[in-house]
């Protein structure tokens, strides 16, 4: 499975140690984000992201900025993205089972780095349901479509 990361100047840090994680479970990792602390503008790298996941170039993603909102809050901006922030590994199983997300965001402010492994271990470990959360999956997708004529 191919995992696409990207981050802001706020989760390089993190970012290096979660692609670390990933390389070391087996995961191919495909880096979008800074690799220094110099400032970086999270809406630029979470398009990007989101953008590359739609075009096929990797299976899921993670971003990462300050909270994890603002990052996810541009990819969710492409349609066909799917991102959900998580400080939590249940929510982080629940987003990709009952909501089918395909990005995870993480705050490196908010999470240390151990919490922040097992939140992106227990969202890949997790698979889409089917049956009533498909449902309202499909109905997320058709709000999406009847938006962005």
């Amino acid at each position: 499975m191919k995992i696409l990361i990207g981050n802001d100047h706020a989760g390089t840090e993190l970012k290096f140690e979660i692609m670390k994680h990933l390389e070391d479970e087996g995961y191919e990792v495909k880096n979008f984000g800074t690799d220094t602390t110099d400032r970086v503008d999270y809406p630029k790298v979470g398009e990007k992201v989101a953008e590359a996941l739609v075009a096929g170039e990797g299976d899921l993603a993670v971003l990462i900025c300050g909270t994890g909102v603002g990052i996810t809050l541009a990819a969710n901006k492409v349609p066909g993205i799917r991102a959900g922030v998580c400080s939590d590994t249940t929510t982080a199983h629940l987003i990709r089972e009952h909501n089918h997300a395909n990005i995870i965001g993480i705050g490196a402010r908010i999470v240390g780095p151990e919490l922040a492994k097992d939140i992106v271990d227990s969202y890949l470990n997790a698979e889409p349901m089917g049956g009533r959360h498909q449902e309202r999956v499909d109905m997320i997708t058709a709000i999406e479509k009847k938006y962005s004529r």
